[in-house]
């Protein structure tokens, strides 16, 4: 078999939770944006996209040539973090001041959305692992895009439509909670780390980084609420770093406790909830006014970009044995 063949059997292989290799390096890049290493983000920004592309080809393809398989993969909760990994990536092209490509994204998610959720919903079951919260995060998701572009193009709707999925995300989560397995926090392959044991990490970290953004978007220009109102934004955004951090540690010390150290692609659901708490301490940090979160911020992002290349390595030796293993003899 030749090296194209080899490669393409192995993406074959990939399961749709590939989508959060995309989430993890998007949400990095943002880090590290907001953080000032603007060559080290555009570097994650590029390995995002080039991601991304290959995993959009895959999906039309199998919805063109694969009807049944696309209908199974779909039916996964799993499935809809490709919602996530698009509305990351337009985050980023956001911040980066590219308002055109960053709305095709959001228009192009928020067309996903809806069709995605409800068929993951419909398969909903007891005892299910961490990836049962990505319903919650591809909504957030949803809600730091929108509420980027508002910010950036003063777009008051959007704002609004923004604090909805806000909301939303957050009933989701409470409806993911009672389907959640508490004992994955100590047995699961990686995405454990979108639960932390009764509350979503990840999906706290995004809730956070929602509201924050959120508030950014607030201005002068713009009326959006009273103060009453935000301050209830102001409070909850706290609220929800505070146990986006405590669970943080109830996760490190579950990793210690039962290490679970092979390569697994579901570990780039471990590598999101790291990179998109850093993310949003740093970005509380701005939008709130508290300057000395950056610290911890900082911190939380180096360790995120650390598991990064941890897991960057083991998907390219699990890449390198799965070349060898359909190679011809």
């Amino acid at each position: 078999m030749s090296a194209p063949s080899s490669f393409r059997a192995w993406w074959a292989r990939q399961p749709p939770a590939a989508a959060a290799a995309v989430m993890a390096t998007g949400i990095v890049s943002v880090g590290l944006h907001l953080a000032g290493y603007e060559v080290l983000s555009r570097i994650a920004l590029v390995l995002a996209s080039v991601v991304w592309v290959g995993l959009a080809a895959d999906f039309v393809a199998r919805l063109v040539r694969e009807r049944e398989r696309w209908r199974a993969d779909a039916g996964t909760p799993a499935a809809i973090a490709a919602v996530a990994a698009t509305a990351a990536l337009g985050t980023r092209f956001s911040l980066l001041g590219w308002q055109t490509p960053a709305g095709a994204l959001l228009a192009l998610a928020a067309v996903l959305w809806p069709g995605l959720l409800v068929t993951v919903v419909r398969h909903w079951r007891r005892r299910m692992p961490g990836s049962v919260f990505l319903c919650c995060v591809a909504t957030q998701g949803l809600a730091v895009l929108g509420a980027t572009l508002a910010a950036a193009g003063t777009t008051r709707w959007l704002a609004h439509a923004a604090l909805v999925l806000f909301w939303l995300g957050l009933v989701l989560y409470g409806f993911a909670l009672y389907r959640f397995e508490p004992r994955q926090v100590l047995e699961g392959g990686g995405d454990q780390w979108v639960a932390g044991g009764a509350l979503a990490i990840s999906a706290l970290a995004i809730s956070a980084l929602a509201g924050s953004k959120l508030v950014a978007a607030d201005s002068a220009r713009m009326y959006l609420w009273n103060d009453d109102d935000l301050g209830v934004l102001r409070a909850v955004t706290a609220a929800l770093l505070v146990l986006d951090l405590v669970w943080y540690a109830v996760l490190l010390v579950a990793e210690v406790a039962r290490p679970r150290l092979r390569y697994d692609a579901r570990r780039w659901a471990t590598v999101f909830p790291l990179g998109m708490t850093a993310t949003a301490v740093l970005s509380v940090a701005a939008a709130l006014g508290v300057p000395w979160l950056e610290g911890p911020g900082q911190v939380l992002l180096w360790i995120a970009v650390a598991a990064w290349v941890a897991v960057t390595a083991g998907a390219a030796l699990d890449l390198r044995a799965g070349l060898r293993s359909t190679a011809p003899r």
